[in-house]
């Protein structure tokens, strides 16, 4: 199927890298291409943006629809928490803005067969990069039911999470759980009704705890954000789109500390820690949808943006 995503925060995200006609800017989240493109339109002639996503479907379908731009675009397979390391082998020191959308996009979504949807039955895969070896089948079949509860409470933020992990190790004693399918009807199962009636759909959480764990996508963000602010030229700016709490809680603090990394007591006169800041947080409070975008497009709910400037 073709690759579609619709960028959530287009506007606002690109307005908040402070685009200068000519400078050098990453998408780190490729997806389709929307940000990207936004990005090269505001860039003028001699501008350059590097596009990089950890997808190869990805890859090939931006690069399809930016090659109207030449060599002002250009694709990277790889991971952003590996930015550095892919700048630097393009012979790129410092880059005036990078733009991050987290979390599954809506081909990855609406693809069945890649395994990211509760809402169809496909083998459990989830895998946001297939080159990898390790899939959400090997998660729900292989992790102990101490570990299942773990992610699912954590990274899912689900209550039902010891009730559905003892109700997945019990369905595999029989046979493994291979599909997407399966795997609902396991969780159905697992959740009292009238939690199920007001909760959303009740498989939600779990894939995305599934997911999340897979993906490693909680960590590779963790890891990564001060790497990227030491990206940036004098000036220059992240901007980041996260869609739950988790992630929005992690780009919170690492905006604070980078802003003001001393460790002082308080009750010191003076820093004795030697710690500098690193910039600004732009975003005191962060930036959401508007009602429009959010009537237009549901996955845009929950999203957030926050803008950090480096100095």
């Amino acid at each position: 199927m073709e690759f579609v995503h619709k960028s959530v925060l287009l506007k606002e995200t690109v307005d908040g890298v402070n685009v200068r006609p000519g400078g050098l800017y990453v998408d780190g989240t490729l997806g389709g291409g929307g940000h990207s493109e936004e990005i090269l339109k505001r860039l003028g002639d001699s501008g350059k943006l590097i596009g990089i996503d950890r997808d190869e479907e990805a890859i090939a379908a931006a690069s399809k629809r930016l090659a109207i731009f030449g060599e002002r675009f250009q694709a990277v397979h790889s991971n952003y928490g590996d930015m550095p390391a892919a700048l630097k082998a393009l012979g790129i020191d410092k880059v005036d803005g990078i733009v991050l959308d987290l979390g599954v996009s809506s081909y990855q979504l609406d693809n069945a067969e890649r395994g990211f949807s509760y809402m169809a039955d496909a083998p459990l895969d989830m895998r946001m990069d297939r080159s990898q070896p390790m899939t959400a089948y090997d998660i729900v079949n292989g992790y102990s039911e101490h570990d299942l509860t773990r992610i699912i409470r954590e990274y899912g933020e689900d209550k039902c999470a010891r009730s559905i992990a003892s109700h997945i190790v019990k369905a595999r004693e029989e046979k493994p759980v291979s599909t997407t399918g399966e795997l609902v009807d396991i969780i159905r199962a697992s959740i009292p009704m009238k939690l199920q009636k007001s909760g959303g759909h009740p498989a939600k959480r779990t894939f995305q705890a599934l997911r999340i764990e897979l993906n490693q996508e909680l960590t590779v963000l963790r890891d990564c954000i001060d790497s990227l602010i030491d990206c940036l030229a004098e000036g220059g700016r992240l901007s980041i789109i996260t869609f739950h709490s988790l992630e929005d809680r992690i780009i919170k603090e690492a905006f604070r500390r980078n802003e003001n990394p001393c460790t002082c007591p308080p009750s010191f006169p003076v820093c004795v820690c030697g710690k500098k800041s690193k910039g600004r947080v732009v975003t005191r409070k962060p930036i959401l949808p508007s009602a429009e975008e959010m009537a237009e497009n549901s996955r845009a709910k929950s999203a957030k943006l926050r803008v950090f400037e480096h100095i």
